[in-house]
């Protein structure tokens, strides 16, 4: 069974930025993407898209680096 979900509300700003970050990693969405950098945040990262529909893509370690090396680079880590 799934967990239900919330609406977290952000800046507009924010939100864009997140878009062109999206764009650029193989994420399919923002919130695939905040998802996956909150989970790394807290400490609970699995491999891959988080909440993914079945068959979703799986990130290798070089990915996962390169990704963490993008957000470090735009200040989000």
């Amino acid at each position: 069974m799934r967990e239900s979900k919330v609406t977290i509300k952000i800046p507009r700003p924010l939100y864009r930025k997140i878009q062109q970050v999206v764009g650029e990693s193989g994420f399919d969405s923002a919130t695939d993407f905040v998802v996956y950098v909150l989970r790394d945040l807290m400490g609970d990262s699995p491999v891959g898209v988080p909440d993914a529909p079945e068959g979703g893509s799986e990130f290798s370690k070089d990915e996962l680096d390169a990704i963490r090396r993008k957000l470090k680079n735009l200040g989000y880590l």
